[in-house]
């Protein structure tokens, strides 16, 4: 693994380990490396209300957007085992908001950080819906 890789895993653990999770007891680290090199974490957080929680890659990708950042080279997300706890629907999209159009890497980790699992944006969600798909109505 490079060092780079070993640094995003060990942010994705160190959210992991923060974790709100009183319900489903499922604790889901993210980290996210941009296109700059920096790296941002989030951990899922969980609600009463249960369509109200936000997950892990939300809460990366939220602290990215919050630095100035705008392009996603690459996804770390480790969850509680060691089956791959790949992104949901939601967050697959959410990643695809932020991927260059090359599409970014994601590499998924078991509990130890191992990893389980690599792929890119493209293979998580085919055919997507982006930005590059919304077009302005233009005056004619």
């Amino acid at each position: 693994m490079t060092d780079q890789l070993d640094a995003m895993i060990k942010a994705a653990r160190d959210a992991r380990d923060l974790a709100y999770a009183p319900y489903s007891k499922h604790p889901v680290g993210a980290a996210i490396l941009t296109r700059s090199g920096h790296i941002y974490a989030g951990c899922n957080v969980e609600n009463a209300a249960y369509p109200l929680g936000a997950c892990a890659e939300t809460g990366a990708i939220s602290a990215m957007v919050m630095a100035g950042e705008r392009i996603i080279d690459h996804v770390v997300v480790i969850g509680p085992g060691d089956v791959a706890c790949t992104p949901c629907g939601g967050c697959r999209q959410k990643i695809r908001e932020f991927a260059p159009a090359e599409g970014c890497k994601v590499t998924i980790c078991g509990r130890d950080g191992q990893v389980l699992l690599e792929t890119d944006s493209h293979a998580l969600l085919p055919y997507s819906f982006g930005p590059d798909n919304v077009h302005e109505m233009q005056d004619e």
